[in-house]
Parts: structure tokens; sequence; C-alpha cells
């Protein structure tokens, strides 16, 4: 267990997000990824897929429980969550860091 132990009113009690509570709620963040030549946000794995295509990377069918990318001429591997709603910024990065200039992390 982590947080903050906090003593109001007599109570003591564990916060486990301390700055988030119901009167100072902040929205936080969320990251889109971008293929920039055309300035799109990816928003599927289709359009992404499509992309990766154009940019010589093959899929790999290795593992049912992922999708996977591998570009010949290299030894990067993408792997990324089947579930879309589970494709979280640390996979948008390891997409920008192996295709420089054509992808791009932004805050929406």
């Amino acid at each position: 267990m982590s947080g903050v132990w906090v003593f109001k009113n007599g109570v003591i009690r564990l916060v486990e997000n301390p700055g988030a509570d119901e009167t100072n709620i902040v929205k936080a963040k969320r990251k889109v990824l971008v293929y920039t030549p055309s300035n799109e946000v990816i928003t599927s794995y289709s359009h992404l897929q499509r992309h990766l295509y154009a940019l010589g990377w093959e899929r790999y069918y290795e593992n049912a429980h992922l999708l996977q990318f591998h570009k010949a001429s290299t030894v990067h591997l993408i792997s990324l969550p089947t579930d879309f709603s589970k494709f979280k910024s640390m996979h948008m990065y390891d997409i920008v860091v192996k295709n420089r200039n054509m992808f791009q992390v932004r805050d929406m």
C-alpha cells in the first residue's frame, strides 16, 4: 500500500492519490500517436498497420496475444497489445523511436 496518511476531523485515513480529491480533479492529458507526413491521428490498428506496411514493416505472427511487426532490414520488433484500448504511450514511443520523423506522440 502506498499513499499519504491524512488526519482530518479526528479521523486518520490513507489517501492513495492525495492531489485528486473531489474538489481538485485534474484531467490527465491523453497521448495520441500522429503520422506526421499527413498529420493523421492514429485511431485504430488498421490505420497504424497501413502506415507501417508502407514503411517496410511486416506482420510477425509468432505470438497470438500480441500484434508484432518486424522490419527485414533491421533487428527491430514492435510489439503491441491486441486490444487497441490497451495501446499506451509506451507503445507509441516505441513506434516513434523505430520510425524517426514518421510518427510523433502528442498530448490530446
